[in-house]
């Protein structure tokens, strides 16, 4: 298939390339570099063995991606292409909605008009909310607690309704916390600023960029007191949506599949797995909890396995290795 891949430089998105070209595919990518660097685009051809068909735009911008659709008439859309940091949500809740709902809408309207009928979305567990038990599963209640994750409820609501019209079929994948690199080293998460998400913080830490690892938070009913979260290898999670895109086929409604291993690690035991894997020591402060986080969260990716026959392969070990290889190979 030719795919369109919206946000296709960014970690998860040029992973999903990688895959994509390795399972025979055709992507083109679309992405306005607002969160990635277009040197990305040469470390993907690097691994794909050739250049990766790349157009600079932003998905809001209706004419430009017309014109995208008119030229590549693509067979299927991954759609990763969105604002993404739950803090930063709070202050640009307005950016938010234009960026990630208004783009989704950018996109179908370009699908309808150009015959492509198949999307796979980018989701997020943060739909669920303060969900009470773990392990989750799909049907536990919609609950979305911040500007980000109702911005990934709406646009869920919205594939619904599309494909109950009969416009597309849709595959809805909510995951839990993509981490790690490519094993090769030469791609992996790049985020600007200080990381809003542990691995990467603990990666910078280690390396020396950033002096402290702060942990919100050793007072929680869990193995050690720190939150527990279901971490994902990147390239399991790149797996999982060419499957899912492999998978479509015209069901009475999307494709809603949890993506994650189906079992949670503490803070501390990243920590741990790090400095083992790494060699490296990471000091840690301890700081007050944080607002709206629970003590435990990890999916239950079984409908995924049975409907991809998809699991997720590495773990916690790999995905400390593989992204130190990144952090001290990276540009």
């Amino acid at each position: 298939m030719k795919v369109l891949v919206t946000g296709g430089a960014g970690f998860i998105g040029s992973h999903t390339v990688v895959e994509l070209v390795a399972r025979g595919h055709e992507p083109v990518v679309v992405d306005d570099f607002s969160n990635a660097k277009p040197t990305v685009m040469a470390a993907v051809a690097s691994l794909c063995g050739r250049p990766v068909e790349t157009v600079r735009l932003d998905v809001c911008d209706g004419a430009a991606l017309q014109a995208v659709f008119a030229t590549h008439r693509p067979d299927a859309v991954v759609h990763f292409a969105a604002l993404k940091a739950v803090g930063e949500s709070w202050s640009r809740a307005l950016d938010y909605h234009h960026n990630n709902v208004g783009g989704l809408l950018s996109v179908l309207r370009c699908m309808r008009e150009a015959g492509t009928r198949a999307i796979v979305f980018s989701s997020s567990a943060t739909v669920y909310g303060d969900a009470s038990a773990s392990p989750i599963p799909e049907s536990s209640p919609i609950d979305p607690r911040n500007p980000y994750a109702r911005t990934k409820a709406i646009c869920e609501g919205i594939l619904a309704d599309v494909q109950a019209a009969g416009d597309c079929e849709a595959g809805i994948l909510r995951y839990f916390n993509p981490v790690g690199a490519h094993p090769s080293g030469l791609i992996g998460e790049d985020p600007a600023g200080v990381p809003n998400n542990l691995m990467p913080y603990v990666c910078q830490v280690a390396s020396g960029r950033l002096p402290v690892l702060r942990v919100f938070g050793n007072d929680y009913d869990t193995v050690d007191g720190t939150g527990v979260r279901d971490y994902l290898h990147v390239v399991d999670l790149a797996e999982a949506h060419v499957a899912a895109l492999e998978a479509l086929h015209g069901g009475s409604g999307p494709l809603v599949l949890n993506l994650g291993r189906g079992e949670g690690h503490s803070v501390l035991q990243v920590v741990r797995a790090f400095e083992q894997a790494s060699g490296r020591k990471v000091p840690l402060r301890i700081d007050p909890r944080r607002p709206g986080d629970v003590a435990v969260c990890y999916a239950d990716p079984r409908r995924a396995a049975e409907a991809l026959g998809w699991r997720a392969r590495s773990d916690l070990r790999r995905m400390c290795e593989d992204a130190w290889l990144w952090e001290t190979r990276r540009p």
